[in-house]
């Protein structure tokens, strides 16, 4: 297991972006019958999810959320060290979504860019090291942007699947204190993974290894949920542990968002009340690499926006691999969700052009089916 203390970098500003379509259960009940729709939300607790258009990928809601971000932080392009994006949806087989973002946002050539593609836990290990980065290299400023668009690699037949998954994308502020600045609370992490765990959450085919296959996402939920009760508490018990936390001293508990059920089977497990546990995916399902950031956004924003909290975030899923955090932020300069609408069809190719401005849209055009040359 990794396990770090990371200090002097603090989580500035979050901004999440939605597609604006949504799928609700009374649409599931249209193509699974009303008592299986029914049945699955109750379950669940998921009763509607954001969708994207076949125009849009994962990098346009990323540029959305972080084109608002960079204007409300008063932020210039070219004042950005270090863009990390993470996603298991890509634009393209390359080149990676970090560098479309890069120039579509218009960063400076001395931006180090990093692609993770993870999923569920995906959140947590780019917090890690995108803040580990910043502290190495002696940077500034860095964006995080986590997103998933998981509907485009979904049979819409599939009812293990298909309810359960929405489309998001985040953008995380993260800036290292000057020198002689008031001291910034540590960041507490400890990750871990199990390739074992590959074969059951996966797109086996679309890639290189099955080209022909459809690409549709492959889920053994009992298998999920046994990984989980398996190895989250553990994590999270050595994160609390090293940040020298009790449960009730955390302010909220917020879990990847992928069932109600089982984020509150977890909370219980580790003695964590109600109060303290975000239950934020009723209007959005599982966003993957968003969920948490989307949570924060969405349940938390008007609480972060006005004073500080204690945070142990955990995210898990496809891998396997997992990863937990203690942290304390706020007051954030920013911390809302936005939609982006279905008639904005940004453009993901090579050849986008950069930004003018920090606060400046882009020029909208429908996802290449082809890479154009640069």
């Amino acid at each position: 297991m990794v396990a770090s203390v990371i200090e002097g970098v603090a989580l500035t500003g979050l901004v999440a972006c939605v597609p604006e379509g949504r799928e609700t259960v009374e649409d599931l009940a249209a193509r699974f019958g009303e008592d299986a729709a029914r049945r699955i939300a109750k379950a669940t607790g998921i009763e509607a999810r954001h969708l994207v258009p076949p125009h849009q990928c994962t990098s346009d809601l990323g540029e959305a959320a972080a084109r608002r971000l960079l204007d409300r932080l008063g932020w210039a392009a070219d004042s950005v060290d270090l863009l990390v994006m993470v996603t298991q949806t890509h634009d393209h087989i390359l080149p990676a979504s970090g560098y479309l973002l890069h120039r579509r946002l218009g960063l400076g050539k001395g931006a180090a860019v990093l692609d993770l593609t993870l999923g569920c836990s995906g959140y947590v290990h780019g917090l890690w090291t995108a803040s580990a980065m910043l502290k190495a290299a002696g940077g500034r400023r860095a964006l995080l942007v986590a997103g998933d668009t998981t509907s485009r690699v979904i049979d819409p037949d599939d009812r293990a699947v298909a309810p359960l998954f929405g489309d998001a994308a985040t953008a995380t502020a993260l800036e290292a204190a000057e020198a002689g600045a008031e001291a910034t609370p540590p960041m507490v992490f400890a990750l871990g993974s199990d390739g074992a765990g590959a074969p059951y959450l996966a797109v086996p085919g679309g890639g290189l290894r099955r080209p022909g296959e459809p690409a549709h996402l492959f889920m053994d939920g009992t298998q999920v949920f046994a990984f989980t009760l398996r190895e989250v508490p553990g994590n999270i018990r050595t994160v609390l542990e090293r940040a020298g936390w009790a449960m009730e001293t955390v302010d909220r508990l917020v879990l990847h968002q992928a069932n109600a059920q089982m984020i509150r089977h977890l909370a219980q497990k580790l003695g964590a009340t109600p109060a303290q546990t975000v239950v934020g995916l009723a209007g959005f399902g599982n966003t993957s690499s968003a969920s948490i950031p989307l949570a924060l956004a969405s349940e938390l924003g008007g609480a972060l926006h006005g004073g500080a909290l204690r945070l142990l975030l955990s995210g898990f899923g496809v891998g396997w691999s997992w990863g937990s955090v203690a942290l304390t932020a706020g007051p954030l300069a920013v911390c809302e969700v936005i939609t982006l609408p279905a008639s904005s069809a940004e453009s993901a190719g090579p050849d986008a052009q950069p930004a003018k401005g920090a606060g400046e849209r882009a020029n909208l055009a429908e996802c290449p089916a082809k890479i154009a040359d640069p």
